[in-house]
């Protein structure tokens, strides 16, 4: 009788605590729609070199081929995080036309992740194509990485993390968040989701 009891109590609480991990999952997807807006930008007038910046990282491209961020030196760089099954999705559009209006002085690199609602679950080839057939991207693809938590990659730990980069501590909240590089290599401005390349943030942040 008292262990059907225990057992029966022990049900109960494991229950409830999946519950609560759900509801909590919950809060933070319905927080989203309200942070997706949100932007940063580096203090003026602010020293915040560390003697780090986005050119001492090299990267995989979908294709397997090693890139130096290093060969952007001297143009103003875009870095966003995105997946094939968001709502954001379509930004791929955004961010394709302009790069073909801006690619001679500002260079938008795109990294895949499967960090927020497994929205990325495709191999390289299979982002390639959909980017490709669906949105016609040509500016540059890398490998799927993670932007956050556990294995974070080592390029995103410096934007993410203001003892690498002098400065900002904002990481990726959903898909398709956004860093602007100045020509130094160095982070400028962070920008969530929401945030097009037509806003009046981002243009005002590109003449800085």
């Amino acid at each position: 009788m008292k262990k059907t009891i225990i057992i029966s109590l022990l049900s109960i609480t494991l229950i409830m605590f999946i519950k609560l991990m759900k509801l909590g999952s919950l809060f933070t997807m319905l927080s989203v729609p309200f942070t997706q807006n949100a932007t940063a930008d580096k203090p003026t007038n602010m020293e915040t070199s560390t003697g780090k910046s986005i050119y001492d990282y090299k990267m995989k491209t979908l294709d397997g081929k090693e890139i130096d961020l290093a060969q952007y030196k001297g143009k103003k760089v875009v870095i966003l995080n995105t997946a094939s099954a968001c709502g954001y999705t379509p930004q791929y559009a955004d961010w394709q036309k302009f790069h073909e209006a801006n690619k001679d002085k500002v260079v938008v690199l795109g990294f895949p992740c499967n960090d927020f609602g497994s929205q990325e679950k495709g191999s390289s080839g299979e982002i390639a194509t959909f980017c490709q057939k669906n949105y016609g991207v040509t500016f540059q693809m890398f490998e799927k990485v993670k932007v956050k938590g556990e294995g974070k990659s080592p390029l995103y730990q410096y934007l993410s993390d203001k003892n690498l980069n002098g400065w900002n501590d904002k990481e990726p909240s959903w898909n398709f968040c956004k860093y602007l590089i100045n020509e130094k290599g160095e982070v400028i401005n962070f920008f969530a989701s929401g945030v097009k390349p037509t806003d009046s943030a981002f243009l005002d942040a590109l003449k800085k």
